[in-house]
């Protein structure tokens, strides 16, 4: 499988959509909205902004479940 490096962040307080470029060695523990600038945090039991608000989860999550492993983010 390969691995997605672009996921589509949706805020959850203003709706706005941007598509940004992902990490591939590490999750991203907060991402500031550009339109209603709210800083966002995963939720409970997500490792970073993207398993949360992203279209797409981060590499690290991917491949994980590629491989049918645990991930340790």
């Amino acid at each position: 499988m390969k691995i997605a490096l672009k996921s589509t962040i949706t805020c959850p307080q203003c709706g706005h959509q941007k598509e940004e470029q992902m990490e591939t060695e590490s999750c991203r523990f907060f991402y500031q909205c550009e339109d209603c600038k709210a800083v966002l945090k995963p939720l409970s039991g997500d490792c970073c902004v993207f398993c949360s608000y992203g279209t797409v989860p981060c590499p690290p999550i991917q491949e994980s479940r590629d491989k049918g492993t645990d991930c340790c983010c």
